[in-house]
């Protein structure tokens, strides 16, 4: 099937989150390059977070990124972490886009972003495509490939691409297991409801050793979402989103892709998560992911229910922010219902952690 830039979609012009193009403009034009006018920008519908936009910058289009509008977490959005990655990444590991441009500036947009290169291709969210449907073994193929990719990054040395002090290895469960517990109780500005003092109880009795040398590069949001496929054979040709890229332990990243992993037998709430439409459609099981990934990478997978109960309390943290924003300023209609997902999340981290679920 040829390319239809239907497979990554644009939003409608009048839904479009309107930028300071003349701004950009001139900004480019000071760096060497021309923005093309006369091929307005589009910006992609997807996501809850940054805003992503596709430009032609000397006669070549290429994707803008840049934070969502207004104030953002500490830590995340990190346009600069973004570009330091993508600038050096893609030597080893050539799914990374290369990134083409990296601003500083706020007073350009409002905040730093970066160019990087546009890869054209398929994206699959919470649905799975209607003419995949009746392709055989398509689910089971897709997985096999996020696993095979996941393992690929974890083998790069950080040092051959130059990103060998990147983030903090030392210290790095401890630090992000009270990170997210943190925002957690910040994020639940009324009452927390009781479950998410037994999740956080069950963190601090339960956080394995850490082995800092066993580090490895981290995408930190390793999704189906994040990964572009080809449209004709459904291979990776693109990871995408790495503003929250750092070195830790590889099991973190493994758990955050199962977390959005759906299971036909999971409680309502995993369904109502929509990430990735893994719960048909010939997708392995988490348990089998994990399995796979293990062979794959040669690693043993000790200590990953800690990993797996902390990643699904960072996704009910992550929906209950977007719905704290939504409350205090509006916005995104899509996230008026996200702090009753985020409190199923959080049961679903309890029956994780007492391994009522893999």
């Amino acid at each position: 099937m040829p390319f239809n830039e239907t497979f990554t979609p644009f939003k409608p012009p009048e839904r479009a989150v309107a930028q300071d193009w003349p701004s950009l403009g001139e900004h480019l034009k000071s760096a060497g390059m021309v923005l093309d006018a006369a091929d307005p920008p589009r910006q992609f519908d997807s996501g809850f977070g940054n805003l992503n936009y596709r430009i032609v910058v000397d006669g070549s289009p290429v994707v803008l990124r840049r934070p969502p509008m207004g104030p953002v977490n500490p830590g995340s959005n990190d346009m600069l972490r973004e570009g330091r990655i993508l600038s050096r990444l893609w030597r080893e590991f050539p799914l990374a886009p290369r990134c083409l441009h990296v601003c500083e500036q706020p007073d350009v947009l409002g905040a730093p972003f970066i160019l990087m290169q546009y890869r054209p291709g398929r994206v699959i969210g919470g649905s799975f495509p209607s003419d995949l449907a009746d392709r055989l073994n398509a689910g089971a193929f897709i997985g096999e490939r996020l696993v095979a990719t996941l393992a690929e990054l974890h083998a790069i040395d950080p040092a051959a691409v130059d990103l060998d002090t990147l983030g903090r290895p030392e210290g790095f469960l401890e630090r992000t297991t009270n990170g997210w517990a943190k925002r957690a109780r910040l994020s639940w500005d009324t009452e927390p409801p009781p479950v998410l003092d037994r999740v956080l109880d069950w963190l601090g009795a339960n956080q394995p050793s850490e082995n800092p040398a066993a580090a490895t590069l981290l995408h930190n949001d390793f999704k189906l979402d994040n990964v572009i496929l080809d449209p004709d054979t459904l291979d990776p040709i693109a990871v995408i989103d790495w503003d929250m890229g750092t070195r830790g332990d590889p099991l973190h990243d493994l758990a955050v892709l199962l977390s959005y992993w759906t299971e036909a037998d999971d409680p309502p709430v995993m369904h109502e998560l929509n990430q990735m439409p893994s719960a048909g459609f010939g997708f392995p099981t988490r348990r089998q992911i994990a399995e796979a990934y293990s062979a794959e990478s040669g690693r043993d997978l000790d200590g990953l229910r800690f990993f797996r109960v902390l990643a699904v309390l960072r996704l009910a943290v992550i929906f209950m922010q977007l719905n704290r924003r939504f409350r205090e300023s509006g916005g995104d209609p899509r996230f008026a219902s996200f702090g009753e997902l985020a409190n199923g999340l959080l049961s679903f981290a309890d029956d994780v952690s007492a391994n009522r679920y893999f």
